[in-house]
């Protein structure tokens, strides 16, 4: 599916928790938004610059990307995932961590009815095997929509533990299987107290202490980038799991600004190979991973 961007204008904002709050975007330009479905798919999100009504719009390139025209003045970008669409209403349901500072929660904090951002279509991660029996949902806050809806979604028989690391009990949402007639046995719902950006994350110890089930199944995580890398380690090389078992996504980057002005520091010769390493068809992805997880320690990053 080809990249497109579009208008989207929100239609109501709701406080969720202390810590979350959920901003519905609809207007003219949703009605027959592509979405795939895929309870993780994720979408960048451009959003004013302070002082502007509203963002200019980059333009989709053939190759799934986004350029700007000489004259306009790039709006800032963040990616998020898509907690719920309807299509009946053609509007779409996207939850913010929020906190102080930062481009995206402090404009979902002000956020109001008329309120206009850019959005992309979209694109999914999560692939739960055919075969497979068991599931389990490891994530922090931000990646706690995207779980809530993987939930949602998940077809009968699969049984599902779900693992979520949140600041505190106040942070708690309800989690629960998309049919109420379903078995309530096949879901398993466990709470974390820790991390996210206000202590260290407990994530990838309580990965470590899994017992995975013998029969076929999938484990799929989504948090901080750091502790995602921790966790790749020790699915793919410690207890090397099959390709295809397991998804791992870092929704966000702690110390993430001065990460960014270590990146925009490198020279344009490497961060050219860097980008290239993905269009090499002849390796595996997740070899290509490896190595692009292991340059980027190696430079700092």
């Amino acid at each position: 599916m080809s990249l497109t961007i579009h208008r989207a204008l929100v239609t109501a904002v709701r406080r969720l928790t202390p810590g979350m709050a959920r901003v519905t975007l609809g207007g003219p330009d949703l009605a027959g938004y592509p979405t795939t479905g895929v309870g993780d798919e994720y979408v960048r999100l451009f959003f004013p610059h302070e002082g502007e009504a509203e963002p200019e719009l980059p333009q989709a390139t053939e190759r799934g990307g986004w350029s700007w025209e000489e004259e306009q003045r790039p709006a800032p970008m963040r990616t998020y995932t898509i907690r719920s669409v309807n299509a009946a209403a053609r509007t779409v349901d996207i939850d913010f961590v929020v906190h102080d500072g930062g481009v995206a929660a402090a404009w979902a904090l002000a956020a109001k009815p008329g309120d206009v951002v850019g959005m992309t279509s979209p694109t999914g991660l999560y692939e739960l095997p055919t075969n497979a029996r068991w599931q389990i949902l490891v994530a922090d806050a931000a990646g706690l929509p995207a779980a809530a809806r993987l939930v949602e979604q998940t077809p009968p028989g699969v049984r599902t533990r779900v693992v979520l690391e949140v600041v505190d009990p106040h942070h708690r949402q309800p989690i629960s299987l998309g049919d109420p007639a379903r078995d309530e046995a096949e879901l398993t719902v466990e709470w974390v107290y820790a991390g996210n950006g206000h202590t260290p994350s407990r994530l990838d110890a309580v990965i470590r202490e899994l017992e995975l089930p013998e029969e076929p199944g999938y484990l799929w995580f989504a948090g901080e980038t750091g502790v995602m890398r921790a966790v790749r380690k020790n699915l793919r090389h410690e207890r090397k799991l099959p390709n295809g078992t397991y998804t791992t996504v870092g929704y966000w980057t702690h110390r993430a600004e001065e990460l960014r002005q270590r990146w925009e520091a490198l020279d344009e010769e490497t961060r050219t190979r860097l980008y290239r390493m993905w269009d090499d068809e002849s390796r595996d992805i997740e070899e290509i991973t490896d190595d692009y997880h292991a340059q980027l320690e190696r430079l700092g990053l």
